[in-house]
């Protein structure tokens, strides 16, 4: 009987379809699919040897079990991803249309008012001029459309009234965040979308400056909310938050009195603090609110704790809605609207406080993209390096911001004082010698017998028409361009002992390469944490032998030009080889700051040791430089640490460091910033020459004229050499020569004519600025001599008799330096006089043909 059941199956096995397998069979081919997918045959030959379950069951079926089980598997994931983006979509739409039903409310706002300001000049026009009542009449409408805008002055001081503020607080953050109560224009580039960061508005016609912000988290309300009430963790510079006192409301609702302080983002301006009101309660649609008002006299606040390092600025109604969505997640309304009291700080940064974009893009979208990144840390959708938690690396990075912004501010009350300066102002030496300073590491045993601290040299500077962007990155990818150490043996030897001295040092004549190694970028790209490994660091020519690698942990910011960040910073902090969680870090770096928040423009090239002399790179580099953010603000900050009996010596090497950065800094900066194009070379090329298009006209003509006669030239000379005309131009006006000109493939630049000094270059076009690795402006400090190398002066001084009786010489292809002190080579060179409208000499001009970066 057994024997025919058995056959019967082998039977159904040769000639059915597939096989029914038992709970048991499923459950045992189950666990091993848990522990290995795709098993090999050896490995299905096994599992029929070790589970006599499945011994009636041939390894081909097996094998097919398995296919189908990683199909299933793979159908459910994909069911899961599409379920996931369905809801995030329809999340969006429900967003989108309730956007748009706020933005046709606000059309029809506009449209009554602008028919009701018809009807009033209709009326004025109508009045009679001697009819003095019709000014009362405007006057009282003025004054009833400002009624509604003053508060009735609340008593604080009692629950009541803190309730009553709360309220009207909650009223009005609701009509700014889901309402047209302030007049909200669409940031540029911010398009809505399931994996965008979201909708972001900003203020026009308000008072104060406000941001709002509508996204979509994969995060439940209440999670949400515990986040943004944690403003340390997400807004950086927030020094401090103090909740002062907790008044609880009916329904569950809390009152916060708090206290705030935030960072300055420059040494050239002073902190702020806010002394507000904070009010989380939930609505009847089961959304979260949580909003903020500050607390003054007009709204009948008591008087909030003060300081003299501080200056008081005012929150408006603000806050967070947090809404529910169906199927999990939670849309957040978010807005921002404080006064920052403007007139409080120097002029030249007056923009830092009055732009709704760099509000929007330090508080605001801040705030959404740590939610965001939480949510995505949260699903394991984001991988990390180093072998590190999310939650350190979040760590370390706000350690670092902390760190910088704490060396920037100095504030007294973390024992920051200053030492006086050597009749210079350039740089600050501030001192912090409290114990406090070092958190999480042991203070005694770094300084264990003369006691020390730490000291920070920093400085800050104004920028012309350098994309902070270009600059950061510049730094990071370079760092010996700027990184120098030219100390002296004393000061060099209290620096020895300890890992954390020096923030970044290049020893002298020893050059030293970096390695970077990422450790956690941002979902969005904005801002990412690596160590970076400089390999052979040595302190001075003795100490090579002993060359150690040297680490530091880096934090960059904003240094894609696509990035939405308020700035573009380089923070850095020393280490030592086991990076300890706990490890000490004292940052410095740079951080810089765009005073006119214009689009920036397309990238030019970053990489100064390789060649950017195709038509190519100077073309890109020559369209937009009205994208540029014209102006703005570099803060430089650098820590060392010292003891106590090195302290000035210290702090003499430290100024002498800082002032050498600065000094790399601007040299870069002149070298990277984009030339002005043809357009807005202005009505002279450069300050006491003629008019860019009369100078353009010369050296076509000068070249036109002088060099006709070597169409009779023998056949050594250079073909290239019997074209008479310089450029073909279909135009003969001066703008098209002048942008020929400007275009030209080759390097063609102009010298002043001097008998009795060194020739100094006052025009170039642009692949002569780009060959010179400078800019029009600073071209007028370069000479001629500087230049060429010595076969180069050699030849020049030769042939110069030459230029000045016949007109033209032809100078032999050899090596020259750019501004950078690269080598730059040159097939030939063509030096031709250039006469003006009077025949006199003007200028000679040199064409550098093909040259390239060595």
């Amino acid at each position: 009987m057994a024997l025919s059941m058995h056959k019967d199956i082998n039977n159904q096995m040769d000639a059915g379809k597939y096989v029914r397998y038992t709970p048991e069979q499923v459950e045992a081919l189950e666990r091993v699919y848990s522990e290995c997918p795709k098993p090999s045959s050896l490995r299905r030959q096994q599992l029929i040897r070790e589970c006599p379950i499945l011994s009636n069951i041939e390894p081909k079926q097996i094998k097919v079990w398995f296919q189908n089980r990683r199909c299933r598997e793979k159908q459910r994931k994909e069911a899961s991803r599409l379920q996931t983006v369905n809801r995030k979509l329809s999340a969006m739409n429900k967003l989108l249309m309730e956007e748009n039903d706020r933005l046709q409310k606000q059309v029809s706002h506009l449209v009554y008012e602008n028919g009701y300001m018809k009807q009033q000049i209709h009326t004025a026009s109508a009045a009679t001029t001697t009819d003095n009542s019709c000014d009362s009449v405007v006057m009282s409408g003025q004054n009833q459309q400002q009624n509604p805008n003053q508060r009735p002055q609340r008593d604080a001081n009692n629950p009541a009234g803190l309730l009553a503020v709360a309220e009207e607080t909650l009223a009005e953050f609701l009509s700014k965040a889901t309402g047209t109560a302030v007049d909200w224009v669409q940031m540029i580039g911010m398009k809505p979308g399931p994996d965008s960061i979201g909708i972001v508005a900003v203020s026009r016609n308000c008072s104060g400056i406000a941001a709002r912000a509508c996204g979509l988290v994969s995060l439940e309300p209440t999670k949400v909310a515990e986040i943004l009430k944690d403003r340390l963790t997400w807004y950086r510079d927030c020094r401090c938050v103090d909740v002062l006192s907790i008044v609880p409301t009916g329904g569950g609702g809390t009152i916060e009195l708090m206290y705030m302080q935030t960072y300055a983002p420059t040494t050239l301006a002073a902190a702020r603090d806010f002394w507000t009101l904070r009010y989380t309660t939930s609505l009847e649609d089961g959304s979260l609110v949580i909003c903020e008002r500050s607390l003054n006299a007009s709204t009948g606040g008591p008087p909030g704790p003060s300081s003299s390092n501080f200056v008081r600025a005012e929150m408006l109604p603000s806050g967070f809605l947090i809404r529910p969505c169906e199927g999990g997640g939670s849309i957040i309304h978010i807005v921002d609207h404080v006064d920052l009291d403007v007139w409080s700080v120097p002029e030249v940064l007056r923009p830092l406080y009055e732009s709704s974009k760099i509000l929007a893009q330090k508080l605001t979208i801040a705030a959404l993209q740590h939610i965001r990144q939480i949510a995505q840390e949260s699903s394991g959708e984001i991988q990390y390096g180093g072998g590190r938690q999310p939650a350190v690396l979040r760590t370390f990075s706000q350690r670092l911001c902390r760190g910088f912004n704490d060396a920037v501010n100095g504030f007294v009350d973390d024992g920051w004082s200053l030492l006086g300066n050597d009749g210079v102002e350039d740089v600050t030496i501030a001192v912090n010698s409290s114990p406090n300073k070092f958190v999480g590491s042991n203070y005694s045993t770094m300084f264990p017998t003369f006691g020390g601290g730490v000291l920070c040299a920093k400085a800050s500077m104004l920028l012309q028409n350098v994309p902070p962007a270009l600059l950061v990155r510049f730094l990071r990818e370079h760092r010996s361009e700027w990184a120098d150490y030219g100390v002296d043996a004393y000061s060099a030897a209290c620096l020895k002992s300890s890992p954390y001295a020096v923030p970044c040092a290049r020893p002298g004549g020893f050059p030293s390469s970096q390695v970077i190694l990422p450790l956690a970028p941002t979902i969005e790209h904005e801002e990412f944490l690596e160590v970076v490994r400089i390999e052979g660091h040595a302190f001075s020519p003795e100490d090579v032998a002993l060359a150690r690698d040297m680490y530091l942990l880096q934090l960059c910011s904003g240094i894609d030009e696509s990035s939405i960040g308020a700035c573009a910073q380089l923070v850095f902090a020393p280490i030592d080889e086991s990076f300890a969680d706990d490890a000490l870090l004292l940052p410095s770096g740079f951080r810089v700051i765009p005073l006119d928040p214009k689009s920036d423009g397309p990238s030019r090239t970053l990489d100064l040791t390789s060649t950017i002399g195709s038509s190519n790179a100077r073309a890109a580099g020559e369209g937009d430089a009205n994208g540029y953010n014209l102006r703005s603000v570099l803060t430089i900050a650098f820590q060392f640490t010292f003891e106590n009996h090195l302290r000035d010596n210290v702090a003499a090497m430290a100024r002498q460091y800082v002032r050498s950065v600065v000094g790399s800094v601007q040299r870069v900066a002149m070298a990277i910033a984009p030339s002005r194009p043809v357009t807005q070379l202005g009505s002279k090329s450069h300050p006491g020459s003629p008019e860019a298009h009369a100078l353009a006209r010369w050296i076509s003509r000068s070249y036109k004229f002088v060099f006709k006669s070597l169409l009779f030239l023998d056949q050594k000379q250079p073909k290239m050499h019997t074209r008479t005309d310089l450029f073909r131009v279909e135009s003969a006006a001066s703008d098209a020569i002048l942008k020929q000109l400007w275009q030209h493939s080759d390097a063609i630049m102009c010298c002043s004519v001097k008998t009795n000094a060194s020739p100094i270059f006052t025009f170039s076009n642009q692949a002569g600025l780009d060959m010179l690795e400078t800019t029009l402006v600073a071209l007028q400090d370069i000479m001629l001599d500087k230049v060429l190398d010595e076969a180069g002066r050699k030849n020049l001084c030769s042939e110069f008799a030459k230029i000045m009786q016949q007109g033209y010489a032809y100078l032999p292809g050899g090596i020259c330096f750019s501004s950078m002190n690269r080598s730059v080579s040159y097939e030939q060179a063509i030096a031709w006089k250039v006469l003006n409208d009077d025949d006199a000499n003007h200028c000679i001009a040199f064409m550098f043909i093909n040259w390239s970066f060595v």
